[in-house]
């Protein structure tokens, strides 16, 4: 395997909205929402204000969500797992996204996933805690335009940290939001960064390109992050001298048709879907 790191946001990156905001306008809460938003983080909002709401959460995501996932990921994880590993920082939550990853077939490809954790309880009510516990103690510290819940950069500094004995020696990462600039100022040269274009993080990164040692790739949507993406692995294999695991450019990505409801997987009874919160990132083995 060559010696980089993909990582990916989730939100507007590997699916194409806001995963929480999808849920929220799905069971007609929007203008609450909106309106208890500016009292508290998003995080804190959602399970303490509408605890009853969320009872019905499992079964709306599992068998109502629709096929938004960026399609892209689908084919693409299928080809590069071999050649780099995958892993993920998000500021969504672990049960949302495990939940849209293993209905896709892709969760078991990510090495890493480090976001909040969610869970639903006995009750069968969604459970959102902090990945940086700001209420019990001090916030991250970071002033780098980072919520008080989640600090990336401090993420990456760790992965970072890692690499060495792990022989990785580069990172590719993929985000679209400010809460992506801190993880950017983290990157190295040798590394590469890859912001949605028009994005905030984007926003910010043309305002002062020159406080970043990342080289920068932009991307739009899917079929240009499929592109960009392919290309700077292609960058790492040539430098490792792994010409014979080179992706190829002219690959074709396979559609990916929408499914119905019915399709779904059953929603399991509530008593199955109790989940351990302790930890703050989840290790799988991928296959």
């Amino acid at each position: 395997m060559a010696g980089v790191i993909v990582i990916f946001d989730f939100d507007k990156t590997i699916i194409d909205c806001d995963s929480d905001n999808w849920v929220v306008d799905s069971l007609g809460a929007t203008a609450l929402f909106d309106e208890l938003l500016p009292t508290m983080p998003w995080n804190s909002l959602m399970p303490s204000k509408q605890p009853m709401l969320w009872g019905v959460i499992y079964i709306n995501l599992v068998n109502q969500y629709p096929l938004i996932i960026l399609r892209f990921m689908v084919s693409m994880c299928f080809v590069v797992i071999n050649r780099c590993e995958l892993r993920i920082v998000s500021d969504a939550n672990h049960f949302f996204i495990e939940t849209i990853l293993r209905h896709h077939g892709l969760f078991d490809y990510f090495s890493e996933i480090n976001t909040n954790p969610g869970f639903v309880d006995e009750e069968a009510k969604l459970r959102i805690q902090p990945y940086h516990d700001f209420f019990n103690s001090a916030s991250h510290g970071c002033k780098n335009l980072c919520p008080p819940n989640m600090c990336k950069g401090l993420i990456i500094k760790r992965i970072q940290d890692s690499m060495i004995s792990e022989g990785k020696k580069r990172i590719i990462y993929l985000g679209d939001g400010k809460g992506d600039y801190c993880p950017l100022l983290k990157l190295g040269e040798g590394d590469f960064m890859m912001p949605r274009k028009n994005y905030p993080v984007w926003e910010l990164i043309t305002s002062n390109p020159l406080l970043l040692k990342a080289e920068i790739h932009e991307w739009s949507d899917a079929e240009e992050l499929e592109k960009v993406l392919l290309k700077l692995i292609n960058i790492v294999l040539l430098a490792e001298k792994k010409t014979p695991d080179l992706l190829s450019m002219d690959w074709k990505l396979e559609p990916v048709s929408r499914l119905s409801h019915e399709a779904f997987p059953q929603a399991p009874t509530p008593s199955h879907l109790v989940q351990s919160a302790d930890t703050l990132s989840t290790r799988i083995t991928p296959r």
